[in-house]
Formats: C-alpha cells, structure tokens, sequence
C-alpha cells in the first residue's frame, strides 16, 4: 500500500489542481484571487456569477462524469476480462443515444431530455442482459458478442434518425452524440451516481484482485463468480447510465484513464478504483475547460478533445506496451 500513500493524494491535488483551472480559463479569465473570493463568498458581480452559477456547476458534473466512465471502464475490463474493453462496448451508450434522439426529434428537452438518455440506456442494459443470459448462465464472451450486436443495432438505429431529422436539429443532435457538458442543469445525479459506484464497487475490490487470475482459481478461494460479474455488470451499466444520461457519449476516458493507472499501480483494485475516478474526472474537467477556451467564445463538444488527446495517447500506450 505505500503505492497508494504515494498516488492517490497526488491524484487527489490533480482534481482539485484541475478544478481551479476550470473555475479560472473559459471564454473570458478569471484570476485566481477573484475565483478564491467567489468561492468564499466575498467577491461578487460578473466574477461570482461566473464562477458559481456557470463554471463551478459544469466543472463538479464534468469531474463526476468522468470519474464514472473511469470506474465503469475498470469494472468492464474485469467482466470481461479485457484490458481494451470500455464502458459503452455493450451498448448502454447506444441505446441511450436512440432515446435521446428520439427525444430531441419530439422537441423534448432539459430534464426530460436527460430521463429520455437514462431510460434508453437502461433499457439496453436489461436487453443486453436477457438476450446474453438466454435460458442459461451467461459467460463474459457471450456477454461481449451480445453487447457488440446490440451496439451495432443501435448505431443503425442512430444513422436513420439523422437521415431522417430536419436540419435544425442536427446540430444539437450531433453535438449530443459527440458529447456536451453545457446541457447539465443539476450536479446532483452525477454526485449521487459517482457516491453509489464508489460504496457499491469499493467493498468488491479483494474479490476483483482474485477475479483477474481467472475465475476457476477465484471460485477455488471462494469467490462467488456468478453473482460478482452480475454485481459487476450491473454497477458498470449504471454509472454508465447516469454519465451518459449527463453528457452524452464521450469517448476514452473509460479507456484510457483505467490504462494508466494499471502502468502506474498495476492491478490493485484497492488502489484502482478510487484512482481512476480521481484520474478520470480531473481528465474530463482539464478536456471540458480546453473545449470552452480553445476557439473562445464558441465551445468544441468535449468529446471531440478527449478523442483527439486520447487516440495518440492510447496508441503510444500500446506502443510502449508493445515494446515493453
């Protein structure tokens, strides 16, 4: 554990380095002395308003939905056995994006806009489910072959809704599809979804170091295999649901985040857990403000940085893997 004593308080002084950097840069700066003052209360006018009403929120929603794709990303690649496995490789994500559509098509927004999102994503989490357990017991192969067909139904799904929509509302529904931060109106789901992933995988962090060996030697130390992928399963498609339900689909940091953190800290789920929320969520805040600053004062959707930023970073990772 003298890794953890070591990582988990610098990525904590990442987050909150991360945060203050999203409080201070976006289309207009902020100096650092007027953000502590806002954030005491003691600074008011433009500044405050900037800082608390627009700034503080999107920031706390984009370290929450980031720290929940990371922690699906990791509970996905046990399940799976797959270190390159992702949050959205069953389709969640999918099936959120078809509601969500849907729903932009109907006019709906806010957050019934978001339920839409939510509602989508768990209905293609219990289709994925039902079709993979069939009438037996489900193994982590046949979970990921339904998964990988149940995504590419949907991604059939999603290209007729966009030939089929007008063109005022393609915008908006591209920009959902490739990830958006600016449609959060409440920070409390993504806090309540990132509190739950974190007191329901936490306890399971022993039982994943075991899984990893391979199940025939975790159900030789005990381990219930059937019902900890279930467990698994159902926790990773849940934060996914909320953190989709919250920004739309932004890609890699449920990849990329768990990755590094597995070179750094290797496989200590004691360690990687709570590591990769902190890493995730300071990666998503320091792509969220850069999308709000690069071509100021128009903002880039977000998922279009973290997937420029991560496909070289990802392959340099598999590169020096590789080598390795």
């Amino acid at each position: 554990m003298k890794r953890a004593a070591i990582l988990l308080p610098a990525l904590l002084l990442l987050a909150l380095a991360s945060g203050v950097i999203a409080l201070a840069y976006g289309s207009a700066y902020t100096d650092f002395a007027s953000v502590w003052r806002a954030l005491t209360g003691r600074e008011q006018g433009l500044a405050y308003d900037v800082v608390m009403q627009l700034r503080l929120p999107r920031a706390i929603n984009a370290f929450t939905t980031g720290a929940m794709l990371a922690l699906a990303g990791v509970l996905m690649q046990v399940l799976l056995r797959n270190p390159l496995a992702d949050p959205y490789v069953l389709g969640i994500s999918g099936g959120a994006a078809v509601a969500a559509l849907g729903g932009i098509l109907l006019g709906v927004a806010g957050v019934w806009l978001n339920g839409a999102a939510f509602a989508g994503a768990l209905a293609s989490m219990f289709l994925v489910f039902g079709l993979a357990r069939g009438a037996g017991a489900w193994s982590s192969s046949r979970l990921l072959l339904t998964g990988v067909i149940v995504a590419a139904g949907w991604g059939a799904l999603i290209s007729l809704l966009l030939a089929l929509s007008p063109d005022a509302k393609l915008r908006g529904m591209l920009f959902w599809l490739m990830g958006d931060l600016g449609n959060g109106e409440s920070t409390l789901p993504g806090m309540i979804g990132l509190a739950l992933g974190l007191v329901l995988s936490l306890p399971a962090a022993r039982a994943l170091n075991v899984m990893v060996r391979g199940e025939m030697t975790a159900r030789s130390l005990g381990v219930p295999v059937t019902g900890l992928r279930l467990h698994l399963y159902l926790v990773a498609s849940l934060l996914t649901a909320v953190a989709v339900m919250a920004a739309g689909s932004i890609g890699f940091i449920g990849l990329v985040a768990p990755h590094i953190l597995r070179l750094a800290a290797g496989n200590d789920h004691r360690i990687l857990l709570p590591g990769s929320a902190l890493f995730g969520g300071s990666l998503l805040v320091l792509a969220d403000t850069a999308a709000r600053t690069v071509i100021a004062p128009q903002q880039l959707p977000v998922g279009v940085v973290t997937a420029l930023l991560g496909v070289p970073l990802f392959l340099y990772l598999l590169t020096r893997s590789h080598r390795g």
